[in-house]
């Protein structure tokens, strides 16, 4: 799936894809941290290996750190797959369908979506309330446990923004099926798909022709 985007004539989708370019920012600060959080567990886990069965002096508190770190990359990453279409779903039937309803049946299942996020953002937001109540840490090096309880409320709130983006969106679409798609991700084909990769492969290939051409010509 891609992300729609574009260029819009009236004040109503011109704001509407201002706000998704603005948001769609904070959602990469947000999948950039998540994969910086992954990356430094990489050396720790390393570090812990090579303490452990090298020189005998393993990372004090590994487990409490990895479980402190796991929200993080679990969990806010989430608004930014929802934003392109990372995440899997079954798309057999719904391809199908064009026009008015497959956009109706895009907003439906996004509401369902926006009532299960919601319901998580509570129940969320309460663990993180207890846990801050009776500050609660973890048991071997005693990390307190809320910052990451806090994180997964935080990271489930930008999930419901973007979906409340693509609500508006789909329904948008559902108004005016010939519109330019805004805010919303869009189903591709397996071709499209490829002719994606191909393209991202040629441009990243471009890219260090450039850089190694840039080497030769200070050398």
């Amino acid at each position: 799936m891609s992300h729609g985007n574009g260029e819009y004539g009236n004040s109503e989708t011109g704001l509407l894809a201002a706000i998704d370019r603005a948001y769609f920012k904070l959602e990469k600060v947000f999948n950039y941290a998540s994969g910086l959080v992954i990356f430094f567990l990489m050396f720790l886990a390393v570090f812990q290996v090579i303490g452990r069965k090298v020189i005998n002096l393993p990372v004090r508190g590994y487990v409490d750190w990895v479980e402190f770190a796991m929200p993080l990359f679990a969990f806010m990453g989430i608004a930014y797959c929802q934003a392109v279409g990372g995440h899997v779903r079954m798309e057999f039937i719904i391809s199908r369908f064009k026009g008015r309803l497959l956009w109706f049946l895009e907003l439906i299942g996004t509401l369902i979506a926006l009532l299960i996020a919601s319901l998580l953002l509570f129940y969320g937001y309460e663990h993180f309330l207890r846990a801050w109540n009776i500050g609660d840490s973890s048991i071997d090096i005693e990390l307190p446990i809320w910052p990451g309880k806090l994180l997964v409320a935080i990271a489930f709130g930008s999930l419901i923004v973007r979906l409340l983006l693509q609500a508006f969106g789909f329904f948008r679409l559902f108004l005016y099926p010939d519109a330019v798609p805004i805010a919303v991700p869009l189903i591709e084909t397996v071709d499209e798909q490829a002719q994606h990769e191909i393209d991202a492969g040629l441009a990243g290939e471009e890219e260090k022709v450039v850089i190694v051409d840039r080497k030769a010509e200070a050398d």
